[in-house]
């Protein structure tokens, strides 16, 4: 079986297929200025299975493009959106976050919590920005080291399987020499990793495991992210998702 079918396997009954809260995708709006707008034009690229898209259409007077490459992700969100009565606002877009066919200057925001990674931090905010309106608003969650030094440990795991994983103040360099002003930051708290992403994952896997009578491949998967979880657990002080809010500078 292909890697990406084990991970739809493993992911598309989440509610999250990484890291984020509720409470942190609305601080993220307010920090955005969008709140009392009216009739808003946001794509949210690599929306999983929608938790932020919901989140998006219940706070903002939007419709919302939601987009990302597995077909398996946005039927979840269409049956969320359906529950949660946003169904309205939310139309669903599958297609590669590097090859988005948006008009030019006609979206309001782009969002991406925790998907950026996929296509890298600088390809994803300059691929973006031409989708933007003038003064349109960019807000990212992407992979942060929280210090200056961390352990050799954490250090190598994350810079081989995300080499682009850098400071805040890394990240904001790049925001502003990229042609964006940034108008806010903050880091994930810890329990939108523990509470919200690994402790539910960590209750797939023994469903996973029965599934594929516990094949090899499937057993790698599930001891690669156990290790990530055990390497969070001991070294959050050091990682976490920044999340950045951002406006689009005049060409």
């Amino acid at each position: 079986m292909e890697d990406i079918d084990l991970l739809l396997d493993l992911h598309k009954k989440a509610d999250r297929q990484g890291p984020g809260g509720e409470a942190e995708t609305r601080l993220a709006v307010t920090l955005s200025g969008l709140s009392d707008r009216k009739n808003l034009k946001i794509a949210d690229i690599g929306c999983g299975t929608g938790a932020s898209t919901i989140t998006l259409a219940k706070s903002l007077d939007a419709d919302v493009t939601a987009v990302d490459f597995l077909q398996d992700f946005l039927k979840e969100l269409e049956q969320h959106a359906e529950t949660e009565g946003v169904s309205r606002q939310i139309t669903t877009l599958e297609a590669s976050m590097d090859a988005l066919t948006f008009a030019p200057s006609t979206l309001d925001a782009i969002w991406s919590e925790g998907a950026i990674y996929n296509i890298g931090f600088e390809r994803g905010i300059q691929t973006w920005r031409p989708f933007l309106k003038p003064g349109g608003i960019l807000a990212v969650s992407e992979l942060t080291w929280l210090t200056d030094r961390r352990p050799s440990e954490l250090d190598d795991h994350w810079s081989r399987e995300y080499p682009e994983v850098d400071t805040a103040s890394a990240k904001i360099a790049l925001l502003e020499a990229n042609g964006y002003t940034p108008m806010g930051y903050f880091t994930l708290p810890e329990t939108c990793w523990i509470d919200n992403y690994y402790r539910p994952m960590q209750e797939r896997f023994a469903g996973l495991l029965e599934k594929y009578d516990g094949a090899s491949d499937v057993r790698a998967l599930v001891e690669a992210e156990q290790a990530e979880i055990n390497l969070y657990e001991r070294f959050s002080a050091f990682v976490s998702y920044g999340y950045y809010i951002a406006r689009k500078l005049p060409d």
